[in-house]
């Protein structure tokens, strides 16, 4: 018989959510044994966000650099050291990596073990040649590459985020399949970095998004020289000597696209198929477990979080995921999933970010709505740093309650944090009216939407009447 472990809490993957509850919990004390079968830190670290952004901050860098005659100074063509690229992208997964150690789990008093983990029964995970017995699991196995059902993908050659940043040298024509958030951000990257790039979408390329405020956002992509296919059908896909070629169809009839590589970004897939969750009554299909706005399974003892609970697949959800449940099992205080307090971001040049409601998605829920557009050249730092268009729309309730937010344009990513707060809180445009933002800076742009919101008043006749008879006081 193996070893007998008897926690607290079993936590089942090392990754951005998994790590969260393992740590908050190990801080108070609380007897935790985590498992996790590959590298800690999950795909966020190893193959997700931290490698993207540190590739998508080097392209970054080599468009500046193209573009510095607008600023009066001598533009240059950067060359791209494809080697050192790599080494710096490893570095910075290399630093971040200690915070995600066994070494530093270990010393908060979490149990790590390394091995797959599979449930034997309703209240026992087998790891290895250890037996968990738990008084609560959570589920936390992340999600991995979709692989679409392509004919002839299997004997082609193709790149998913978990082997695209091992590539060297950086492609010469990358084909992307998908133009989601990813697809777009690695798209635009690379050709930032000199290649040749062209993204096939079947539907519409950020089809999540505003329509008003992706349009900015797709075109400077174009701008730079990629081309997006949307509305493409792949019929099948084929090695073409040291490359790869692409048979399609649109609607104006059939089209090959020939590459040097294939990069797949479409979607991802929840990860659970090795944990039996039959054996524990955890009702679940192919690509999902069933769980409730609690984060619980129909198995009491479980809980998933993070990708493998589907829907928000973003590290920032993770985390919030692991604050409710560990509100859930050290306090026994209740909580519920609010998703429309969550924000999310694409990481282009410029960025695209959303919180709450679109614009269609408010008309279908409430009808009567008002918008709050406010264009990125009306503030002056957007104008002294040369960020190019940009726009903040605003989706506005009854007595000027903020509904959603979305942004695009530079650092719309960091422009969103404050509208994600105020959603979360339930703010009004008068809430932002009435604070002071530093000069100058992008987030003046809130204020002076929400100034807008609030200008037709000046004009208001009985607003002025009373100013009249106010003015007679003296």
């Amino acid at each position: 018989m193996g070893k007998i472990l008897n926690p607290d809490i079993c936590v089942i993957g090392g990754g951005a959510a998994g790590l969260s509850v393992a740590a908050g919990a190990a801080a108070f004390g609380v007897p935790v044994v985590l498992v996790e079968q590959g590298k800690m830190g999950g795909d966020c670290l190893n193959y997700g966000c931290v490698p993207s952004k540190a590739l998508i901050a080097a392209a970054r860098q080599a468009q500046a650099m193209r573009q510095a005659g607008a600023f009066g100074l001598v533009a240059a063509e950067p060359f791209i050291d494809g080697e050192r690229l790599q080494a710096r992208i490893h570095s910075v997964i290399e630093g971040i990596a200690p915070h995600d150690s066994i070494e530093r789990f270990s010393g908060l008093g979490v149990e790590v073990i390394q091995e797959t983990a599979r449930f034997v029964d309703g209240r026992t995970v087998a790891a290895g040649d250890h037996l968990i017995r738990a008084r609560r699991f959570v589920i936390a196995t992340g999600s991995s590459p979709a692989i679409p059902p392509i004919a002839g993908l299997a004997e082609t050659p193709y790149l998913t985020n978990e082997s695209l940043f091992e590539l060297t040298p950086l492609p010469r024509h990358l084909v992307v399949v998908g133009a989601g958030p990813f697809g777009i951000e690695m798209a635009q990257a690379h050709r930032r970095l000199g290649a040749r790039v062209t993204v096939v979408e079947r539907a519409d390329a950020l089809s999540r998004e505003d329509p008003e405020l992706k349009t900015i956002v797709l075109d400077a992509v174009r701008a730079e020289g990629t081309t997006i296919h949307e509305g493409t059908t792949i019929r099948s896909v084929e090695r073409d000597g040291d490359g790869v070629r692409l048979h399609c169809e649109d609607e104006n009839g059939r089209l090959d696209i020939e590459g040097s590589d294939l990069l797949l970004a479409a979607g991802r897939t929840a990860n659970h198929g090795a944990l039996d969750l039959g054996a524990a009554g955890i009702r679940h299909d192919a690509e999902r477990i069933q769980v409730g706005s609690d984060l619980r399974t129909s198995n009491r003892r479980v809980y998933v979080i993070g990708d493998a609970a589907g829907g928000l697949q973003f590290t920032h959800a993770a985390n919030y995921h692991a604050r409710l449940v560990l509100q859930q099992i050290l306090f026994r205080l209740p909580a519920r999933e609010v998703r429309g307090i969550v924000p999310r971001v694409t990481f282009t040049d410029p960025e695209i970010a959303q919180v709450g409601l679109t614009e269609d998605e408010a008309r279908a829920s409430f009808g009567a709505i008002e918008l709050v557009r406010w264009d990125l050249s009306g503030n002056d730092r957007a104008r002294t740093d040369g960020l190019g268009r940009g726009m903040v729309k605003v989706v506005v309730g009854r007595g000027g309650r903020i509904l959603g937010a979305g942004i695009a344009g530079a650092g719309a990513g960091e422009m969103i944090n404050l509208w994600a707060f105020a959603i979360a809180n339930r703010l009004t445009l008068k809430n932002f009216r009435d604070y002071v933002a530093p000069y100058p800076t992008l987030s003046e742009i809130g204020k002076q939407a929400a100034i807008s919101y609030y200008s037709p008043m000046a004009r208001n006749r009985f607003v002025r009447s009373a100013i009249r008879i106010l003015r007679r006081f003296g």
